[in-house]
């Protein structure tokens, strides 16, 4: 039986994780996943590619907003507000795509730029905007500040497979997943096409080629050469490191851990 084991969301896009309990499947994303993200003075999004540090700040979803803090700078938390009146709307660069974000004020600009060491304005992804996901792989289907897709899964069997590989075993947190399972074969998720958790509908779209960023230890924010270099060597295709299944739904509702997974079909 193929059973729902994690549900992770990254509200600001390459900063800390939070891990759920449930949470609510919208057709950008989980509730708060990657709905904002930082920018540089270009308004181009910036991630733990170019500033592994980012690992660092933890947050946690509060009633009015989002608590940050530093894992190890003695800095005071800031509070990001859901509710608030935007200092001006722009357009933010996010790979190939230009969106309008909402801008933060220069209070809360200031409390990232000390910590990350480069200027930049915290952005959120107001509901009027619509990104659309690559045409290629679905159609009329859009996405948050994600790299491009509203959701991934990695089974638990495929990550045991890697740390096999490993000297040293590393946990599911380094590719950044919004779900993880159990049961099943390593790499079953690569079939998949529609399947269900609990009763919400996804439809798996394309593998997820992975980054710089899977070699970056989300507690201590230093990097080194795995996964990369062993996946490489067995997981590539198209010169491209594939670990995961990007995903899209096609109903929205609630999932928990525990859910049932099932396939619709091959």
């Amino acid at each position: 039986m193929l059973t729902l084991s994690e549900i992770n969301i990254y509200p600001i896009k390459s900063l800390g994780g939070i891990s759920l309990q449930s949470s609510v499947v919208e057709e950008r994303g989980l509730k708060y996943d990657r709905r904002w993200v930082l920018v540089d003075e270009s308004n181009t999004f910036f991630t733990q590619r170019d500033f592994p540090e980012m690992a660092l700040i933890k947050v946690s979803v509060e009633n009015n907003g989002l608590q940050l803090k530093h894992k190890t700078k003695t800095i005071e938390p800031l509070v990001v507000p859901f509710g608030f009146e935007h200092r001006e709307k722009s357009d933010v660069v996010i790979w190939e795509d230009v969106v309008i974000g909402e801008f933060y004020n220069s209070q809360i600009d200031e409390w990232f730029s000390d910590i990350i060491g480069v200027k930049c304005h915290l952005v959120k992804m107001p509901e009027t905007t619509k990104r659309v996901v690559d045409t290629t792989y679905a159609k009329n289907k859009i996405v948050s500040f994600a790299d491009g897709y509203p959701f991934l899964i990695i089974g638990q069997a495929s990550l045991d497979d890697l740390n096999s590989r490993l000297e040293k075993p590393l946990p599911m947190n380094r590719f950044r997943t919004n779900f993880v399972f159990t049961g099943g074969k390593p790499f079953e998720e690569d079939t998949w096409k529609k399947f269900k958790i609990g009763n919400v509908i996804f439809q798996a779209v394309k593998p997820c080629a992975r980054c710089v960023i899977t070699t970056t230890d989300q507690e201590t924010a230093e990097r080194a050469h795995e996964p990369l270099l062993t996946l490489s060597k067995y997981r590539k295709i198209d010169n491209k490191v594939m670990f995961g299944m990007n995903l899209v739904c096609e109903s929205t509702g609630k999932v928990s851990i525990g859910d049932k997974i099932t396939r619709l079909s091959n």
